[in-house]
């Protein structure tokens, strides 16, 4: 990869207190994609501080190993539990890789933290990826599939997934591979105004366990979703899988955008009450004017300010992730970024154009 010519703020390695706002993983997971794609080194303190587990997890460890791998990366801190860390990156390199998180942690997120630099690399390079495809507090493999991968299209970052088998919690044991054609240069775009709604489609899905419970969850967001103005269609299907586990996940398409929404199976959880928590989420949605929905408005940012085009999102809601990625964004790159709304209420996000 070419040597990136240097920004006019480069001083030296980002700092970043992992601890600020949200204080969550993705703080680390933003810092870690904005390195590669900035060159800059980064140093973080106070990792995850305010979580029950503090430090870096299982799978925050494997997406700071990942980012590692794929820019021979000199780093400091890198162990379970590291509150703290050095992360200095060479040029990415294109490539095949392979990362086990070695559990049930999030494939999305370790996937989502080296996806957008090897995207924009001159060649191609395959990523696979063992742990976690539907667990809690994470994209699940069809949210990513479905709505961030063809955002991401729109925004002119092309690439395929694929998943080998699913992993549910806590066995996790689940696998996905991305094809990326390398060469992307993402562009700017306004989401503002989704327009009418279009279509309504879903996945009632199931792991080692009875397609009947899938066909409850169906039969459960059928029936709630009847007085909707659009066509309904729910799949059902049974994944190849070491672990157990169900989802229904349900896709809104717009005239101008769409929204994703999805909710997990547990132990002693009734069907329905997977179905209802998923078209809960949706029902909230359509009744504000959100263009994306509020965990995509988040993922967006990263590209969108890398882009250096003027951009524009209407999201359902402000959340504390997504100011906190915004703050992070601002550490490494020149760019101004307006978000018009308060926590937890509808607003507009504005990215302005920059030079890199």
């Amino acid at each position: 990869m070419r040597a990136r010519p240097p920004f006019p703020h480069d001083t030296g390695p980002v700092e970043i207190d992992g601890a600020m706002g949200e204080g969550g993983g993705q703080i680390l997971r933003s810092a870690l994609s904005l390195s590669l794609l900035t060159g800059r080194g980064v140093a973080l303190e106070r990792i995850r501080a305010n979580r029950a587990q503090p430090g870096l997890g299982f799978q925050h460890l494997m997406a700071v190993q990942a980012a590692a791998r794929v820019a021979r990366a000199q780093v400091a801190g890198d162990r379970r539990g590291s509150q703290l860390l050095s992360f200095v990156p060479g040029p990415v390199e294109p490539g095949d890789y392979r990362f086990d998180i070695g559990t049930a942690g999030a494939t999305a997120l370790v996937l989502q933290t080296v996806l957008l630099p090897l995207a924009c690399a001159p060649a191609p390079s395959r990523v696979t990826v063992t742990g976690g495809t539907h667990v809690p507090w994470s994209p699940c493999f069809h949210y990513l599939d479905w709505h961030w991968r063809a955002l991401l299209e729109r925004l002119g970052v092309s690439f395929t997934l694929g998943m080998t088998r699913a992993g549910f919690y806590p066995e996790g044991g689940g696998e996905v591979h991305a094809e990326l054609p390398g060469g992307a240069r993402p562009t700017g775009i306004d989401l503002g105004d989704r327009g009418r709604l279009l279509r309504l489609r879903g996945l009632s899905g199931v792991a080692n366990l009875s397609t009947g419970i899938a066909a409850r969850q169906r039969g459960r967001a059928l029936t709630r979703l009847r007085g909707l103005a659009c066509a309904v269609d729910i799949a059902v299907e049974a994944f190849a899988a070491h672990s157990r586990g169900t989802v229904l996940v349900l896709l809104a398409e717009f005239e101008r955008s769409q929204a994703c929404f999805f909710a997990l199976g547990a132990r002693g959880k009734r069907a329905e009450a997977v179905a209802d928590e998923a078209v809960d989420d949706l029902l909230a949605f359509l009744a504000t004017d959100g263009a994306v929905d509020r965990w995509l408005a988040d993922q967006l940012l990263v590209p969108l300010a890398w882009a250096g085009q003027a951009a524009r999102l209407r999201t359902s809601e402000v959340t504390a992730h997504l100011l906190t990625n915004a703050e992070v964004i601002r550490r490494f790159l020149p760019v101004e970024i307006a978000i018009d709304g308060a926590p937890g209420r509808p607003a507009d996000i504005r990215i302005a154009a920059w030079r890199r």
